[in-house]
């Protein structure tokens, strides 16, 4: 605490010497390396939760960048300087700056390479930063400068080579604990342990960054990553695990984590996921449930729409507030209640007529149901998102119906293919030439066309 404080008096003294008449003359004595580590302590403290050292992030980065732009070829062969060059880059810095003071440095060979590789990196152009860091191996560089390159390479492999990207994420952490640094790594080390289907490694990042990190301005992206994380490895990982992992959380956050996994699992079909996930959000820390929230109500309906107990899941759906729910969520409210009917539905087949299982299959699905980002529309985020790439803007894509038949769905080009009649039929134990049961088969053929389009969105 007291580190911190001293930490805070002398990152301001500095910035007040900066809005000073002759700050451009006390900012060109300073080095470059030493408003670089200004720079690095304010990120650790973002990182940290201090929300409130964002606007002297900014200010720094401003500094830092005037401040490499009037750098000379002379200030550049102290090596720390150079380092510094090449960490502010990585930091959020400007990469035209770093092209420009590059070009005027002279330095080692290996250093040379490093900024090329970063240089490529930052300007969006992968495949050259990955051969030209690759042979470099971040552990014998200076901490500083090793605990961002391996967090760069890290990131730049985690498509091909996922194994080694989690382990150069490792050295990042190893190199600089409690930093920003970490921070991303760790946040980075769940997505990639999703994609390797290693729950154990899925379930340590998580902890680990819940412990230190829960209130980074970066921590909505973990959000995404862990729910995402917990559907893909639903199977390898236990409900207690999960619970221990949320207990870490405060009440307000560990619901919306909840409240998350319940609609995703929903609309997967992971039937007990959601009752479990729905449940702990309905329910208080103490293990009481409070008020309704419409939300946990709709999901953990969604999932036994189509069963036996149809009447209770019926009334449970009507008691829905739908002026409290989001656009995407009524029009699931709206494809649930309409399933529903259809299963409860007398047949009206008569002799002679069309077979009630024919019948049915002309019923058209819901035309409400729209496309929409499944995760967070309507849901409050789990704390305030600040995108790592300033420029990239959120978009949301235009609404798609659901289509009305199986070849709809067919042509579509979904690539969920619908299950025919009989498939449906045998997966449930259902009689296609029983009215009642053909009623149900047909109300999950329709709830699966309805979970297609809602999954069309990314997750």
């Amino acid at each position: 605490m007291r580190r911190a404080t001293v930490i805070g008096r002398a990152i301001g003294l500095l910035l007040l010497t900066a809005g000073h008449p002759s700050a451009g003359s006390a900012q060109d004595a300073l080095q470059p390396y030493q408003l670089v580590r200004s720079l690095q302590l304010v990120q650790d403290r973002i990182a940290s939760g201090d929300h409130a050292a964002l606007p002297m992030q900014a200010k720094l980065l401003e500094m830092a960048d005037a401040r490499f732009r009037a750098a000379s070829s002379q200030d550049f062969k102290e090596p720390k300087n150079f380092r510094a060059l090449l960490v502010y880059g990585m930091s959020g810095g400007n990469p035209v700056t770093v092209e420009a003071a590059t070009s005027r440095a002279e330095t080692d060979p290996q250093s040379l390479a490093v900024a090329r590789g970063i240089i490529s990196y930052l300007n969006g152009r992968p495949p050259e930063a990955i051969e030209t860091l690759k042979p470099i191996d971040p552990m014998t560089l200076p901490g500083d400068l090793g605990a961002f390159l391996a967090l760069v390479k890290g990131s730049l492999l985690a498509t091909d080579e996922p194994a080694a990207a989690l382990k150069l994420l490792d050295d990042a952490r190893l190199l600089s604990p409690g930093t920003l640094v970490e921070e991303a790594a760790l946040r980075r080390s769940v997505g990639i342990a999703t994609t390797q289907g290693d729950a154990a490694r899925f379930a340590l990042a998580s902890t680990q960054y819940v412990e230190r990190y829960l209130y980074s301005p970066y921590a909505s992206q973990f959000a995404d990553s862990f729910v995402s994380g917990v559907i893909t490895l639903h199977m390898a990982i236990s409900q207690d695990k999960l619970a221990d992992i949320t207990s870490m959380m405060d009440a307000e956050r560990e619901k919306v984590i909840y409240l998350r996994i319940a609609r995703r699992a929903a609309i997967d079909g992971l039937t007990e996921l959601s009752a479990f996930a729905s449940a702990k959000a309905e329910q208080g820390r103490d293990g009481i449930h409070n008020e309704d929230d419409p939300r946990a109500l709709l999901y953990s309906s969604l999932s036994t729409v189509t069963s036996g107990t149809i009447d209770d899941v019926r009334a449970r759906l009507n008691k829905i507030d739908r002026s409290r729910l989001s656009e995407g969520d009524r029009a699931l409210l709206d494809a649930a209640q309409a399933v529903a009917g259809e299963v409860i539905a007398p047949p009206t087949a008569l002799p002679g007529e069309k077979s009630a299982p024919a019948a049915a299959e002309q019923q058209p699905v819901p035309e409400t149901v729209a496309a929409e980002k499944p995760d967070e529309d309507g849901l409050p985020p789990v704390e305030g998102a600040m995108s790592e790439q300033s420029a990239v803007q959120a978009s949301s894509g235009p609404a798609a119906t659901a289509p009305e038949t199986p070849a709809a769905a067919a042509a579509s080009g979904d690539a969920a293919a619908v299950l025919p009649t009989s498939a449906l039929a045998t997966a449930a134990g259902l009689d296609p030439g029983d009215p009642t049961d053909a009623a149900m088969i047909n109300a999950r053929h329709q709830l699966d066309l309805i979970d297609q389009i809602l999954g069309a969105a990314p997750k």
